[in-house]
């Protein structure tokens, strides 16, 4: 039985995922920031004084880093985390990194005694913490079943693609070059509204009930319309996030000998955003890469 987890890194989207499972598991936290670590003792979560503190002893380490280039250094590098897993513990890969290098990592995690679990999720800081968010997952059975009960603490949809590291970071790929594009796409929708003066809440209500809606013009057009204010909107998920995550969907698909021209405009749309300095803000700021100014009156 899965009964102590070890979160490595209490971000924006660890500290809610680490309180979730914290009401039912133990919990252990580390990060190098202080104020996390004092966060998370107020959510249930044990913190600890180091990444090795954290995972020793923990049937399941819940990792979200940023590239596999950076997995590789936290399991075999400096901080060798690997070598400090219990025999038959699992870790779990939260983040989009691209299929490249996985089953090796996988492969090199096994001599180890332990095994990766691929599931990467979407869903943001406020559904982690509802454990309402969307995991798809590439694992071998074995490694599954440890998994699996901390997976379903934090999903509302768990969905199991294939039985391999790399099955669900693929899919993963597949549903960011959707995200990408449909958040590219509502953003050019309300921009051109604006500019033909159009009602900007009234014209987001009629799209969203119609046939052109889509779940990110709905969740993305609100914070679009806040994105010229001063502070622009809560950020949910940063612009340059789509900048590595279409970086990642271009690369697969040449791989694959693929064009993907609808993908490939909408990673210029947020690398140009990067470029003018948007990248910390949320992905809806897009739309300022569109329209840098308002072309209506506030409505």
């Amino acid at each position: 039985m899965t009964s102590t987890v070890a979160v490595i890194g209490l971000g924006a989207m660890g500290l809610p995922m680490a309180a979730r499972l914290a009401e039912r598991f133990e919990v252990r936290g580390f990060d190098i920031a202080d104020q996390r670590l004092a966060l998370a003792d107020q959510h249930g979560v044990a913190p600890a004084a180091s990444a090795v503190e954290a995972v020793s002893g923990a049937q399941a380490v819940i990792v979200a880093v940023r590239t596999g280039e950076q997995l590789r250094e936290l399991l075999f590098g400096e901080a060798g985390l690997a070598e400090h897993l219990d025999e038959g513990a699992v870790v779990i890969l939260t983040s989009t990194v691209g299929t490249d290098g996985i089953a090796e990592l996988a492969e090199r995690l096994a001599e180890s005694g332990a095994s990766l679990v691929d599931a990467p999720l979407s869903g943001g800081p406020v559904r982690a913490g509802q454990g309402d968010l969307l995991i798809v997952v590439g694992a071998a059975p074995a490694a599954l079943a440890v998994a699996q009960p901390v997976l379903e603490q934090l999903a509302s949809t768990l969905t199991v693609v294939g039985d391999k590291p790399g099955d669900g970071q693929a899919l993963k790929t597949v549903n960011q070059l959707l995200c990408g594009v449909h958040i590219a796409a509502a953003a050019e929708a309300l921009a051109l509204a604006d500019a033909l003066g159009l009602d900007r809440e009234r014209t987001l209500e009629a799209l969203s009930a119609g046939a052109a809606g889509s779940f990110m013009l709905a969740n993305r057009g609100p914070r679009a319309l806040q994105a010229y204010d001063e502070g622009g909107a809560e950020v949910l998920s940063r612009l340059d996030i789509f900048v590595k995550d279409l970086g990642i969907v271009g690369a697969a698909a040449r791989a694959q000998h693929l064009a993907v021209p609808v993908a490939a405009a909408a990673e210029q749309l947020f690398l140009l955003g990067e470029a003018q300095g948007l990248g910390a803000l949320d992905d809806s700021a897009v739309i300022r890469v569109v329209a840098p100014i308002r072309r209506s009156p506030q409505a």
